[in-house]
């Protein structure tokens, strides 16, 4: 299926590679309509690790225009970037391709869950219903720290599963926004990744934007 979807997207239009796949366009038709885009928070597409964008910017608008969401390239809603937007990505990042998340395996095992769990074609729930649910449980149930920048709190939850790899949940609280969700990935070696948060000194992780 992702080999289809690879295909779709060198030969047709970004708007059209939308409504080419039901798990696809309409998911994220049925994510507005439900308003789940309104639980996440804001993100760029322009990776840290990287130091340039994961998309193009024809498919970042495309994505935010069948959502019917207000974005500013590079900056826009980190549930459909990091959700729908990181299933179209193809550009190579240190640990692997960003759609890895959701059609390995690794981050639902981390997350107790069956591996094809994410898998967006498998189950009648859009992906970013699961994903939201499971995201919101882990910085509800598992928050490891908060660090306060500025007026928000940075919130980083891990459901520890060492030697296996861990699920990690990110998010941002505010008085004037509430809890916002920023992305979620599977973390080979936790302890290291909160020692190096503890050593640093507090700012906006995993490409996300205030």
């Amino acid at each position: 299926m992702i080999e289809r979807l690879d295909a779709a997207a060198t030969a047709h239009d970004a708007a059209d590679v939308l409504s080419m796949f039901d798990w696809l366009g309409p998911a994220i038709d049925a994510d507005a309509r439900d308003e789940r885009f309104a639980r996440w928070g804001r993100s760029t597409v322009v990776d840290e690790n990287v130091g340039a964008p994961v998309l193009s910017r024809s498919t970042f608008e495309a994505l935010h225009d069948r959502a019917g969401l207000d974005s500013a390239w590079p900056v826009g809603n980190a549930g459909l970037l990091h959700v729908y937007g990181y299933l179209l990505s193809t550009t190579p990042t240190p640990y692997g391709l960003k759609r890895d998340r959701w059609l390995g395996g690794e981050l639902a095992r981390a997350c107790g869950l069956a591996p094809d769990a994410f898998v967006p074609w498998i189950g009648e729930r859009t992906l970013l219903d699961r994903v939201t649910e499971v995201a919101e449980t882990l910085i509800a149930g598992v928050p490891v720290r908060r660090q306060r920048l500025g007026d928000v709190d940075a919130v980083v939850a891990v459901a520890d599963r060492q030697p296996h790899p861990s699920a990690l949940a990110y998010a941002l609280d505010s008085p004037a926004q509430g809890r916002r969700l920023i992305t979620m990935f599977p973390v080979a070696d936790p302890t290291a990744l909160l020692a190096d948060l503890d050593a640093s000194p507090p700012r906006l992780r995993w490409n996300a934007e205030g």
